[in-house]
C-alpha cells in the first residue's frame, strides 16, 4: 500500500512539472510573436513615412510644361542664359524665347500668345492701362561706340543730343579727324532706341544715317563703318568698337550703380497681369530671378541686379 502511494506521488509531482515547462514554453513563444508583430509593424510604418516624404518631395521637384517670351533683341544674352539654367533645374521644362523687338513683345503679352513680354524700357502707359505689368529684372547701361579708328574718347550728354539730332556732323566739331559722322542707330519700336532717344529727350527728332533692327547689327555696322556711331546695351561690347566716356564717366556697372553714368535703362520682362495670378510655372521662374543663383546669371552677363 505504502509502494503505491509514493507512486502516486511521484507521477503526480512529474505532471506538475510537466505542466510548468509546456507554460513557460507558451509564454516565451507568446512573448517573441509579438515583438515580432511589432517589430514588423514599425519596420512598415517607417518604410510608409519614407514613401510619403519621397513622393511629396517628387512633387515639389515635378515642374513641367513650357515657358514662352519675346521681345527685346538686347535682352538676348540675359534670356538665353537664364532660359538655359532654369531648364537645367528643371528638366520637365521648356522656355521659348524669341527676339522680335521691345514694343512687339509687350504686345504679344497683352495679346496672351506669350508669357512674357520682354523690353529693354519701361512700360508706356498706354501698355500698362491693356494689362501689362512691368517686372524690372535688370539695370542695363546703354554704351556709346564708334569705329576703332576714331580718336573721340569723351562727349558731353549736350554733344552727343546734338550729334542724334544733326546738329553736330564732323567730328572735327568735337575734338576729333575732319571726318563726317555716320549716325547709327536701332529699328522704331526698339526698346533700346527708346530709352536712348527718352534719356536725351530727342523722341522723334534723331536723325539717323542707318537704322539696324539688332544690337548685334549696330556692333557690327559701326565696327566696319569708319566715322560711325552707335548705341547698344553695355553687355554686349566687345574688342571689335571703342566704348566713348559721356561727361568723363566711362560706362561700367559700378557707375551705373553709383548714379554717375546717365545713360541706363531697366530689363523688363512683362506679365499680364501681375505675378501672382500667373502659373505655378511662370511664378517659379521669377522666383528663380530674385533667387542668389537668378541675381549670379544677371551679374554674369553684365548686368546689374533690380535691387
Amino acid at each position: 500500500m505504502k509502494k503505491k502511494i509514493k507512486r502516486l506521488a511521484t507521477l503526480l509531482l512529474t505532471c506538475l512539472l510537466f505542466a510548468g515547462i509546456l507554460s513557460a514554453c507558451s509564454t516565451d513563444k507568446g512573448e517573441k510573436e509579438d515583438t515580432g508583430q511589432n517589430t514588423n509593424t514599425e519596420t512598415n510604418t517607417d518604410t510608409e513615412t519614407n514613401k510619403d516624404t519621397t513622393d511629396t518631395n517628387e512633387e515639389e521637384s515635378e515642374l513641367s510644361g513650357t515657358i514662352t517670351m519675346s521681345g527685346s533683341t538686347s535682352m538676348e544674352k540675359l534670356a538665353n542664359v537664364v532660359a538655359e539654367a532654369f531648364m537645367l533645374e528643371h528638366p520637365g521644362v521648356t522656355v521659348s524665347p524669341e527676339f522680335i523687338g521691345s514694343s512687339a513683345g509687350v504686345e504679344a503679352v497683352i495679346a496672351g500668345t506669350v508669357n512674357i513680354g520682354n523690353a529693354s524700357r519701361n512700360l508706356k502707359d498706354t501698355e500698362k492701362e491693356a494689362g501689362a505689368v512691368e517686372n524690372i529684372v535688370a539695370i542695363d547701361g546703354i554704351a556709346i561706340i564708334i569705329d576703332k579708328a576714331n580718336t573721340v574718347t569723351n562727349l558731353t550728354k549736350d554733344q552727343l543730343t546734338k550729334i542724334y539730332t544733326g546738329e553736330i556732323t564732323n567730328w572735327s566739331e568735337v575734338g576729333g579727324a575732319e571726318q563726317p559722322i555716320v549716325v547709327v542707330g536701332r529699328e522704331s519700336g526698339s526698346g533700346t532706341r527708346g530709352a536712348f532717344e527718352e534719356i536725351l529727350e530727342i523722341e522723334d527728332m534723331a536723325k539717323y544715317s542707318n537704322e539696324i533692327n539688332s544690337t548685334g547689327g549696330v556692333m557690327a555696322k559701326v565696327a566696319s563703318t569708319p566715322g560711325s556711331i552707335g548705341y547698344v546695351s553695355l553687355d554686349v561690347i566687345n574688342n571689335s568698337v571703342i566704348t566713348i566716356n559721356l561727361e568723363g564717366v566711362e560706362a561700367t556697372a559700378d557707375n551705373i550703380k553709383a548714379g554717375n553714368y546717365f545713360l541706363s535703362r531697366p530689363f523688363v520682362m512683362a506679365t499680364k497681369g501681375e505675378i501672382t495670378e500667373q502659373s505655378e510655372l511662370v511664378q517659379a521662374f521669377f522666383e528663380y530671378l530674385n533667387s542668389d543663383d537668378g541675381k549670379s546669371l544677371i551679374e554674369s552677363v553684365g548686368l546689374i541686379t533690380a535691387e
